[in-house]
């Protein structure tokens, strides 16, 4: 019987490293992470035909994580391995579970890519509707391949959807940083950022909701998913209205790693199961809808928060939490 083959909605742009987790008894365990190999895996587990752009290295470590992506079903645009060596990032997680970075990442397969590369493969996917980038990706030093594609992408009438997910301790220079940043966020549709990121990017505002609505004002994205961690997170329109949500019942954290990118999947996701317009959210829209969004986003982190390192979960378990927990919602 011939295998029939899905047709790709997300293609997904940016690292895949060795998270080198530090013990308490100093020792350091290997995972598989990198916040778009994580949000990679996310999307496909929760039933996203999913391809990721980026090459994978032909060392062990390389190798594990193609092995992950093939569990997941994720298509790889690079099917063969290449000759540089796989990303590290050496994670350091405080007595909150937060995380802290250190990154290896100087002539490393991931970065082994270009912007027609990657735009190639894009246009080879025939039913693609949707692109994913950020985190490492937001580099200046990466600027020549991650800015022409997303120029690509808008072109070809693709949602565009950027995690800001910002790196700053890995950055020498902050200022160039932002500024590239925010180039960057020039070419989303929707961005996702987290009160964290904001503060980061050093935007005007009293709160992290001013600050995200000077994001959208001076961006040409129709949204903003903003996290604020326990507290819940909220979606920004273009058209002006906010949306915020949250757990009521208190989530039993392990670590927060990854918590980001699952909620990305989930959002992502429920964008598509709806067939949101590139621009849905420029006109007024449905509270209902903005409250189905941020329920299947936030419950995704939440399954993914319980569990130690990023373990995203199926499709099928944050429809049943969706269902099970409690949310509180407000429209503004």
């Amino acid at each position: 019987m011939m295998k029939i083959i899905k047709p790709i909605q997300v293609a997904t742009a940016g690292e895949a490293l060795i998270d080198l987790i530090l013990n308490s008894d100093g020792r350091l365990q290997p995972c598989l992470g990198g916040a778009v190999y994580n949000l990679t895996r996310a999307l496909a587990r929760q039933g996203v035909e999913t391809l990721y752009l980026n090459p994978l290295s032909k060392d062990r470590f390389g190798r594990q994580l193609a092995a992950g992506l093939s569990v997941d079903c994720v298509h790889l645009a690079v099917p063969e391995p290449v000759s540089q060596v796989t990303s590290l990032a050496v994670v350091g997680v405080d007595a909150q579970g937060h995380p802290d970075y250190s990154f290896y990442r100087e002539g490393v397969a991931d970065r082994a890519t270009s912007a027609h590369a990657m735009t190639k493969a894009c246009e080879d996917a025939d039913a693609l509707s949707l692109v994913c980038t950020g985190a490492l990706a937001l580099s200046p030093d990466d600027a020549d391949t991650y800015l022409p594609w997303l120029v690509s992408q808008r072109h070809a009438g693709r949602t565009v959807v950027i995690d800001a997910n910002l790196r700053p301790s890995v950055m020498p220079n902050l200022d160039l940083y932002r500024r590239h940043v925010m180039t960057a966020l020039q070419f989303a549709d929707v961005i996702k950022v987290s009160d964290e990121d904001l503060e980061c990017l050093a935007l005007p505002g009293a709160n992290a909701t001013e600050r995200a609505l000077h994001l959208l004002k001076n961006s040409r994205a129709s949204l903003v998913a903003l996290t604020r961690g326990g507290e819940g997170a909220s979606l920004l329109t273009r058209h002006g209205q906010v949306f915020n949500a949250r757990e009521i019942d208190a989530v039993a954290v392990v670590d927060t790693v990854g918590a980001g990118d699952c909620f990305l999947a989930g959002l992502v996701v429920a964008m598509l199961e709806n067939a949101l317009a590139t621009d849905w959210g420029a006109e007024a829209v449905s509270a209902a809808l903005a409250k189905e969004l941020l329920c299947n986003a936030i419950a995704s982190a939440s399954l993914n928060v319980m569990r130690q390192g990023c373990v995203p979960p199926t499709r099928g378990e944050v429809k049943a939490r969706v269902l099970a927990s409690p949310f509180e919602f407000s429209a503004t």
